[in-house]
């Protein structure tokens, strides 16, 4: 096993079981992430990005029915850790979470500054004075006034609360930080600055990050690597330079021509019908039935071909 990758991801699956059957969130996903880059995870509501972040930090709720696959951290095998191994040593130590709604996230009757301290007392076993004062280092990075360590997340507007969240995930110094639709409640504005902070903290702190969003244009200004998921499969894997000048798959190219252009008179597109339900998805391409490229091919299952250092799950390529 390589250990030059920061992360490794292979044959990640994680199913559901429900009522009506299992859901296949996430069906069979690979990837690998280097050192110091930011990967966005890219894709429609329902897709699996979410899931995906999920299994990779084991935050599993209790209805899972198959939860297999690789995933290596520095070389090292996670999947063979118990709960409590992953628990104490990799997540929030190793791996941290900045969630989609950093209000639902924190305690309304607990002082931030705590909360931001408390994951460095539990996994560096620091004491709380220490613990409050990386809290307070971690403000300073994040643009957040000291003095605030001492507010409630209800006196913080949405994007103070966002990076007080961010703070949190940071506050352990963890290799690999998992950002999960940091910005999707916040106003434009508010957007920018956290996209901001977030570059900043990516040259300042040399971090890695998997930024999972459904919002192209904003993704553009942290991504180095764009992977691109429908129906539980990542069906492209790209240099975010690349990606953005010239998709391959017939689904990321429809993603990129459903963004509104500043320039030119080019109307947004968009995509015909709705993702396949994952109770019971296509065989073959899962994309077959709303692609304007399918042909006979698309009823068997794509193999993943490499294209000039590119990852496409697409017959078009092979």
């Amino acid at each position: 096993m390589a250990q030059d990758k920061l992360l490794r991801v292979e044959e990640l699956l994680l199913h559901f079981r429900t009522q009506m059957g299992a859901v296949q969130a996430v069906d069979g996903v690979s990837f690998d992430l280097d050192y110091g880059r930011s990967m966005v995870i890219l894709g429609e509501s329902g897709c699996g990005k979410t899931s995906m972040a999920k299994a990779i930090l084991r935050l599993l709720p209790r209805n899972v029915s198959s939860y297999t696959g690789h995933i290596y951290l520095e070389g090292n095998e996670l999947m063979h850790l118990n709960d409590e191994e992953y628990r104490q040593n990799i997540r929030w130590a190793a791996m941290s979470l900045v969630p989609q709604a950093a209000m639902n996230s924190l305690n309304p009757v607990l002082k931030v500054g705590d909360q931001v301290a408390e994951p460095a007392m539990v996994h560096l076993g620091v004491r709380k004075d220490e613990a409050m004062a990386q809290a307070r280092r971690m403000f300073q990075h994040v643009g957040v006034p000291a003095d605030f360590l001492n507010r409630y997340a209800f006196e913080l507007s949405g994007g103070m609360r966002q990076r007080v969240a961010i703070a949190m995930a940071l506050v352990t110094s963890p290799r690999l930080i998992v950002l999960d639709e940091p910005t999707s409640a916040l106003d434009v504005l508010t957007q920018a600055n956290i996209f901001n902070v977030l570059k900043r903290l990516k040259k300042e702190l040399e971090a890695s990050f998997i930024l999972i969003t459904h919002d192209i244009a904003t993704s553009s200004e942290l991504a180095d690597d764009v992977a691109v998921m429908y129906a539980g499969h990542i069906v492209e894997i790209s240099d975010a330079f690349r990606f953005f000048e010239s998709p391959l798959h017939p689904y990321s190219k429809k993603l990129m021509a459903s963004v509104p252009r500043l320039r030119g008179d080019k109307e947004p597109d968009f995509i015909i019908g709705q993702p396949p339900s994952l109770l019971d998805p296509p065989k073959g391409c899962r994309f077959a039935d709303r692609c304007p490229s399918r042909f006979e091919k698309c009823g068997q299952e794509p193999p993943t071909v490499d294209k000039e250092g590119r990852k496409v799950k697409c017959w078009l390529y092979v």
